[in-house]
């Protein structure tokens, strides 16, 4: 007996790429269901590459009970409206938003860093999803910290133009484009051209200076990881189209060698550690796409601190970033607690 789903937000680009996460993963499903807008309702929605299709339903007029769980991916405004109608039938709500992610009552979850958190989610019967920039950097501290306790962590990110959705995607394409024929330049999205350029603001200004992306990062590493570890953030976006890098360096209470931190992620659950130190020995964000892990490069030890290293970190944002990280909820959800599959 397998489950009844749900994928909220089924025709965007993290709704899509759940969908063929399940397929890929086999996640056992009796029925699956895909909603969206009203715009949407009618399409046929592929389930990844296994040549079936769903037809997407009015997310508004869609009857919650009966099904066991919900992947949402549609906003933190429409997840304000839907995600406690769900909830309120029975339906566990997986959300990708950051509507529910400091809530002292959801759990917030990566499952290779703190599965046991989500026996909190019957508090409101939904679990959240961390951003993406944090998911990636959380699994690569983790068997770091579980050694040598991490105290400080300052982090620089390279993020791609998919963690701002497809329009993200397009104003990258558009702008390229654009500039090799000639014609002006339309910015829209982005606050400056993304094209050729870097740009050190993702999501508001917020009074301190800081961006609610670089305070996503520290308060849901704090609220996953350890509340204790101190994090300081740049989130900066890149003319990237899928792929988050980080650069992460790591103050540790313990003495770690760059040796020993090799060893420990090599065998790190959803780690992949490519560090051979030599041309090309290194994950790149167009290496990662379409993989599941997070990959970690360039270890080594930082002399300018007591017991400090540096690390490359890179993953696919649409999989373990988003997609990923939510199905591996939902499997571990089935797993510790409504054992159907």
């Amino acid at each position: 007996m397998g489950y009844r789903i749900v994928v909220a937000g089924a025709t965007g680009n993290v709704g899509r790429e759940v969908l063929a996460i399940l397929a890929e993963r086999e996640f056992p499903i009796d029925e699956l269901a895909a909603v969206a807008s009203s715009r949407s309702q009618g399409t046929d929605v592929e389930i990844g590459d296994s040549g079936r299709t769903v037809k997407c339903q009015n997310i508004d007029n869609f009857d919650w009970a009966g099904w066991d769980m919900a992947i949402f991916a549609i906003g933190s405004e429409a997840t304000a409206i839907h995600a406690p109608k769900a909830a309120a039938a029975g339906c566990v709500v997986i959300d990708n938003s950051s509507l529910y992610r400091m809530d002292p009552d959801v759990p917030l979850i990566v499952p290779e860093v703190n599965p046991d958190a989500i026996d909190g989610y019957k508090k409101r019967n939904i679990i959240a999803n961390p951003n993406c920039s944090t998911a990636q950097m959380v699994v690569a501290l983790k068997p770091i910290h579980d050694v040598a306790k991490i105290t400080r962590v300052v982090v620089s990110t390279y993020q791609s133009v998919s963690g701002a959705g497809k329009s993200g995607m397009d104003e990258l394409w558009n702008q390229t484009r654009q500039i090799f024929v000639g014609d002006e330049k339309d910015i829209q999205l982005f606050t400056k051209q993304i094209a050729f350029n870097v740009i050190p603001h993702i999501d508001k200004f917020l009074d301190d200076g800081s961006t609610k992306e670089e305070w996503k990062m520290v308060v849901e590493t704090k609220k996953i990881l350890d509340p204790k570890i101190k994090v300081t953030a740049t989130c900066v976006r890149v003319p990237v189209f899928v792929g988050h890098s980080e650069a992460i360096n790591i103050e540790m209470e313990n003495e770690l060698s760059a040796e020993d931190a090799q060893r420990i992620l090599r065998e790190a659950p959803g780690v992949v550690l490519h560090d051979k130190r030599e041309d090309g020995g290194y994950i790149t964000p167009v290496e990662c796409v379409g993989d599941f892990a997070t990959f970690v490069s360039r270890v080594r030890e930082d002399p300018t601190i007591e017991n400090g290293l540096n690390l490359w970190c890179v993953s696919d944002n649409l999989r373990k970033g988003a997609a990923l990280n939510a199905v591996q909820i939902a499997e571990l959800l089935g797993r510790r607690h409504l054992k159907k599959g």
